[in-house]
């Protein structure tokens, strides 16, 4: 029999970050049953992830925020109780999994907290196998948790909350870094355990494709992080699908697509969430033919062309790699790339988790600094350039933004890079163009990009108290401020709600189109389709194809040979604009 007390109860919470002007979230109320998996959602800022640190303690006992109003999680009062005893009612699954990885391998990372419970040593065995098991990583318990890959490390902290045992289990973003493979396993291993009915998740998610044949209930905050909605999460998404748009919500890519249908004079209803709904609602729909200009062509088919691109293109490539072989250890992670990207493009680099995406880009920009002579970039060799050399020519977002922050205001983040290269201005050599700048145009220029980004109320805020979704935007406009003639961004819509994403995505295609190249890891194949210029697939380290995007993504088996496939939308698209053009 499941019991009627909640496993979660929240009333009145009020959450108000050091520095804050305001509390976010802000009177919330809600209680989570045993059984039922909840999705919150949100605009970025809204206070999802902050919400979820008072769970299980973390605010008020281990960081400095003010908290109102109470959270009891198995009738235990998180205010008072230890942080230990919490963690039997309540585990977690951070947005940034390296910030809870403590031990030398992988097994030990998974032991470490049924050890830390006192468990018999027969039953934290038992644990850590079943939760290895479940996300995948049994055969690399040995493996050290740094040569996994971020996705890998996703895994490793989801298998860590599952072997707590914890009646609920709360995750942020627990999909971001995997690819679709990765992310069927980690939903099916969390119906697993919700199954028995004796459990309950708490979902903070963006890729909601996934999601939703898995959640339950949808709790929503607005941008004053309040309680807006709460119900049922089919009938929230369809009910009030025009006014999460407005809000920046993300939607699943099934909904976001039908309403631009809607707007053609399709009557799709109900709203379909799903890739299937969709195909079936456009099979029973009839009248209006789609003109292959329209929203929804541009759903499934890439922003720009081949020729477009090719027309902005120099006699060299601005990037070029010849045999790129990089090595962590003693682990070669690619081997031999061969590879030109055309000044102008929009290039996305994919692969399964693993594959060596990152390490891809890192080296492309000298992050890593590869082999000498194996990369050239706008006519630099990233082995052998000077920081200063390198950082006039490419600007580089990290896929954890906390990684590239040094200052102690948003303001000085974003005026950094502006006022180094104008220091350095009487002894480089590589032509700055912002040499000159005053103090007074730096300030205009940060101003500019607070703006931008949504973030003009947070420029004297220390930049590790920004929201998941704050912080992504703040890397990227440090990057971006220089002007460099080649931005590399690794996974750059993670943590962003859906307007922010959108307006980013914007911004790149307007830097494109002035003549910017852009190069980008992503895990978001929709996200390819809708907006790159051309793609890079790799596999096991090395390139499997290369091209136009448009061209690869006629091919389904191309995508299929690297452990990839084509998002379910992208073919109930692409089938629908054959049956409409014939």
């Amino acid at each position: 029999m499941r019991s009627s007390a909640p496993l979660l109860r929240v009333r009145e919470l009020s959450l108000t970050h050091a520095d804050a002007a305001h509390p976010s979230p802000r009177d919330v109320t809600f209680d989570i049953a045993a059984g039922e998996v909840v999705l919150l959602l949100g605009p970025s800022g809204s206070g999802k992830s902050t919400l979820t640190l008072a769970l299980n303690g973390l605010i008020p006992h281990a960081l400095p925020a003010t908290m109102t109003g109470t959270v009891e999680a198995g009738g235990v009062d998180t205010a008072t109780a230890q942080t230990s005893t919490l963690s039997t009612r309540v585990a977690m699954v951070f947005q940034d999994p390296d910030a809870q990885i403590v031990t030398g391998t992988v097994y030990d990372e998974v032991a470490f907290g049924p050890e830390n419970l006192l468990l018999p040593l027969a039953e934290v065995r038992a644990r850590v196998e079943d939760a290895l098991g479940r996300v995948g990583l049994w055969e690399r318990r040995d493996d050290n948790p740094d040569h996994l890959s971020g996705g890998g490390r996703q895994r490793l902290a989801i298998a860590c909350a599952l072997a707590m045992g914890s009646p609920l289990i709360v995750l942020d973003e627990p999909t971001a870094n995997l690819d679709p493979q990765g992310i069927d396993d980690v939903y099916a291993a969390l119906a697993d355990v919700v199954a028995a009915g004796d459990r309950a998740i708490l979902l903070v998610e963006h890729n909601l494709d996934a999601a939703m044949g898995f959640v339950t209930r949808t709790i929503v905050l607005d941008r004053d992080g309040r309680v807006v909605f709460d119900g049922p999460a089919a009938e929230i998404i369809r009910e009030h699908a025009d006014e999460l748009v407005a809000m920046g919500v993300w939607l699943p890519a099934a909904t976001l697509a039908a309403l631009r249908l809607r707007g053609e004079g399709f009557a799709l209803n109900p709203l379909p969430l799903s890739p299937d709904e969709l195909a079936e609602a456009l099979r029973s729909s009839s009248g209006v033919r789609v003109d292959s200009r329209d929203g929804a062509d541009r759903s499934s088919r890439p922003v720009g062309s081949a020729g477009k691109a090719s027309a902005t293109a120099e006699t060299e490539p601005i990037i070029r790699a010849r045999g790129l072989t990089v090595r962590r250890r003693r682990t070669e992670i690619l081997h031999g790339i061969d590879l030109d990207l055309e000044a102008g493009s929009l290039t996305a680099i994919v692969g399964a988790n693993g594959a060596g995406k990152t390490t891809l880009i890192q080296a492309l920009a000298g992050v890593v600094p590869p082999p000498k002579g194996q990369v050239r970039v706008d006519g630099v060799d990233p082995g052998t350039a000077s920081p200063r050399e390198l950082a006039a020519r490419i600007g580089f977002v990290f896929q954890n933004p906390e990684h590239q922050f040094i200052a102690h205001t948003v303001f000085d983040e974003l005026a950094h890079g502006l006022r180094l290269r104008r220091s350095q201005a009487s002894r480089s050599r590589a032509g700055l163009t912002d040499a000159g700048l005053t103090d007074a145009e730096i300030a205009e220029r940060v101003e500019a990009m607070l703006v931008r980004f949504g973030l003009e109320h947070k420029a004297d805020v220390h930049p590790f108290l920004l929201s998941g979704g704050e912080k992504r935007r703040l890397s990227v406009g440090t990057a971006l401020i220089t002007r460099p003639r080649v931005l590399a961004l690794d996974e750059p819509t993670f943590g962003q709600d859906r307007a922010r994403a959108s307006e980013l995505l914007a911004l790149l295609e307007g830097l494109r189109e002035e003549g910017t190249t852009i190069v980008i890891v992503t895990h978001d194949l929709q996200l390819v389709a809708e907006h790159t210029t051309h793609t890079v697939i790799l596999s096991d380290g090395r390139v499997h194809a290369a091209g136009p995007t448009a061209a690869l993504f006629d091919d389904e088996s191309v995508f299929a040979g690297a452990g990839l496939r084509l998002p379910a939308l992208q073919r109930v698209l692409a089938a629908h604009h054959r049956a409409v053009g014939s």
